[in-house]
């Protein structure tokens, strides 16, 4: 199943990164994207949020320096853009991969296309592993640990149904019985014709 894959390689990069533990080490894809191109975007994808997890926790520092704060709150909205363009790839993967099937007459549109699926799993995946640590963390209380230890039941449980979810939507595009159409991001802040404090500027 796809699923299996995806959090695999999911749990694969929170491992490889909490080896340095730091926002700024290196990139390396363990996926070639000639060879494996859904595992190199995955792969990627997961790495994306992982380290904007680290960015969150960073920014959220009550005595954080202003002008720092600022430097991140930037690099935050990068990290933002290259997300969801990697969702994007991940959608026009699976839109020439399927580009093929015919589309039965009484087939049904999604109400999210894989690729945004795709990016709600690898986010829990994250959501798992750090709810696990609380489950274990040696300074905290029993009450807490025990509170801790119901939402990671909920997580867990969540993973499988989603997976399932995933697992079944592609399963009805490959068969015809659902139809992808994927509308490309309409942000605007970013843009300094749409946005008017950028279109001030230039």
């Amino acid at each position: 199943m796809f699923s299996e894959k995806a959090n695999t390689i999911f749990q694969d990069v929170i491992k490889t990164y909490k080896v340095l533990n730091t926002v700024d080490q290196p990139f390396s894809n363990k996926y070639d994207k000639n060879d494996d191109l859904i595992a190199h975007l995955l792969y990627r994808k997961s790495w994306i949020d992982t380290v904007q997890w680290a960015y969150e926790d960073i920014i959220r520092d009550p005595n954080i320096d202003p002008i720092a704060a600022l430097k991140l709150k930037r690099m935050i909205d990068a990290s933002n853009q290259d997300r969801t363009d990697t969702v994007e790839f991940i959608d026009s993967y699976f839109l020439d991969k399927y580009k093929s099937v015919e589309v039965k007459p009484n087939a049904k549109i999604n109400s999210e296309s894989p690729a945004w699926a795709i990016d709600r799993l690898s986010i829990l995946a994250l959501k798992i592993h750090h709810m696990h640590i609380e489950t274990v963390r040696e300074d905290a209380s029993d009450a807490h640990k025990k509170a801790c230890q119901k939402k990671l039941d909920v997580l867990l449980e969540q993973r499988i149904d989603l997976s399932t979810a995933i697992d079944d939507l592609l399963e009805d595009i490959s068969n015809g019985d659902k139809y992808m159409k994927v509308y490309k991001q309409m942000k605007m802040y970013n843009d300094d014709e749409l946005n008017p404090v950028l279109r001030g500027q230039k």
